[in-house]
């Protein structure tokens, strides 16, 4: 792995697998694989309304599982991590969902709305945010699966016109309660340069909903866009 990660959230549909690939010949080091819910909170219009668009394209959860498993063909070893909600775990199984996702190709799994000290028997990513306690980033950091997950901004995704202020804070403390667990930022980075400000102060930076409108261009537009930021984190 590069020494900054370079994470890329894409929505699961029809022509992600050939997106992925794409995105991982830019350069991407990760990939997380947006499973669509039909009243995501945490998302913005972009990923939102990729949401909406996929589940209209009948992106159900079996669908998003087979189009994990096509894309885990794609691209190798790269990790793919599904990104999604509770209730959608709720209706297809908790246990259940972990084991058929891990079976199709999945090396880890983000649940927006479960806290960390809830549903402990899913091991799973952790995200923590600016308001966050120390007492949180300390428990959500000893139960994260390989790297925590810092949101730069109380809020929605979507890009933003800079990084937020709040990270620098975020980040120093994450880094004085887990100085061993790698910190990667997201929510509102969208540019290379965003991406290297970003960077500064954590191990890795994900990019969502820029990702996201791009993928709509197709793979050539997703794969120079990618290019971009890889160059720019180096």
């Amino acid at each position: 792995m590069s020494a900054k990660a370079l994470v890329i959230y894409l929505m699961s549909g029809p022509g992600m697998p050939e997106l992925a690939e794409a995105a991982v010949d830019g350069g991407a080091d990760i990939l997380e694989l947006g499973f669509p819910f039909s009243d995501p909170l945490a998302d913005g219009p972009v990923i939102r309304a990729a949401g909406e668009k996929a589940l209209a394209q009948g992106m159900r959860t079996q669908a998003c599982l087979d189009g994990l498993a096509a894309t885990r063909a794609r691209v190798g070893e790269t990790p793919l991590v599904p990104m999604t909600y509770a209730s959608l775990l709720e209706a297809y199984g908790w246990e259940r969902f972990d084991t058929d996702a891990r079976a199709a190709g999945a090396t880890g799994l983000i649940v927006v709305d479960v806290p960390a000290g809830e549903r402990t028997e899913i091991r799973r990513i952790q995200l923590v945010a600016p308001t966050s306690t120390d007492e949180r980033i300390a428990l959500a950091a000893s139960e994260t699966d390989g790297w925590l997950y810092l949101v730069t901004l109380t809020g929605t995704t979507g890009a933003r016109a800079e990084v937020s202020t709040a990270l620098t804070g975020l980040a120093e403390r994450a880094r004085r309660l887990a100085p061993a667990v790698p910190l990667y930022a997201g929510f509102g980075i969208s540019t290379p340069e965003h991406a290297v400000a970003a960077a500064e102060h954590t191990d890795g930076v994900v990019v969502g909903s820029r990702a996201v409108q791009v993928a709509e261009e197709g793979p050539a537009a997703l794969r120079a866009y990618v290019a971009s930021l890889r160059e720019a984190l180096g």
